[in-house]
């Protein structure tokens, strides 16, 4: 239904509507931050790009493609040159602060908030940058965790030490085979704890933060809340946008809020109740502060 009636709000960041948002938070007590892939890109987290080009122009020149994303999906003849590549991009999205103060930013708006934070990024800005890890809900995995391939069990294990040692490591684009990463289990090939098909690990901790979001959603459901959604696209759409579309239609105490560089839209049913704002969102953050 929702995607039938969508419509965009804003054509642009204007002062209003900035207004208007600054008003909200004021007035909110209590938050919901759902955070995209756009928000770490306005941080300076981009996949392709001049930063592609500072980090894997031998990659591009080896194999043939143009951005992080790419290579992280490319059939790599060897584990040793799949690692050397996962573990130069994992340092650098995982470990590598940020450019630019974005998620600081936004934690001095909501600092003194009731909020919970739910994302599909992987990169773990929410908790390098001074969020309460109790608050955040990592839906789609973390850079910074490893998992069995099979997987054998629903354990995941901290990569840094070993990441940091094949980033040292690593020669003509691949690494040492005794620092192929295993299993401690089976001894089958690790992989990353991203959920890009059915072998996602959800481990306790995964279980544990998702029971927390679910207790925050209830203890709230129907009380003044405001939906704080940031950079979030229509690649998955059904974990961030379509249910604070559907929160926000059936509590008339919620607000849902929408900052977007190009995709800031609202269903008409909640028009009234919503707030959207097309722009860059580390912008739109100075500008509230």
């Amino acid at each position: 239904m929702y995607l039938r009636t969508s419509t965009t709000k804003s054509t642009g960041n204007s002062c209003a509507q900035i207004e208007q948002l600054k008003q909200a938070l004021a007035a909110a007590d209590t938050l919901i931050i759902g955070a995209g892939a756009g928000l770490s890109a306005s941080a300076g987290f981009e996949y392709g790009g001049n930063r592609f080009q500072q980090y894997f122009s031998d990659f591009e020149a080896r194999y043939g493609f143009h951005d992080m994303y790419s290579g992280g999906f490319f059939p790599y003849d060897t584990l040793e040159a799949y690692w050397a590549f996962w573990s130069r991009n994992i340092y650098v999205n995982r470990y590598l602060a940020p450019p630019r103060p974005v998620y600081e930013d936004l934690l001095r708006l909501v600092r003194e908030k009731d909020y919970f934070v739910i994302t599909t990024n992987v990169d773990h800005c929410f908790q390098r940058s001074g969020f309460d890890r109790k608050r955040l809900f990592y839906t789609q995995g973390d850079y910074g965790l490893w998992q069995c391939s099979k997987p054998c069990c629903q354990r995941t294990y901290d990569n840094e030490a070993a990441v940091r040692t094949m980033l040292a490591r690593q020669k003509d684009m691949k690494i040492p085979s005794e620092l192929v990463p295993r299993c401690p289990v089976c001894g089958a090939p690790m992989s990353m704890n991203l959920r890009a098909d059915g072998t996602f690990v959800e481990d306790e901790g995964w279980h544990a933060a998702a029971k927390r979001y679910e207790r925050f959603l209830q203890a709230n459901s129907n009380r003044p809340i405001l939906f704080l959604e940031l950079g979030v696209g229509y690649n998955t759409p059904v974990i961030i946008k379509y249910p604070f579309w559907k929160m926000t239609a059936q509590n008339k105490h919620a607000i849902y809020a929408c900052i977007n560089n190009g995709q800031a839209a609202c269903p008409q049913e909640i028009a009234a109740q919503s707030i959207c704002i097309n722009g860059d969102i580390g912008c739109v953050l100075r500008q509230l502060l």
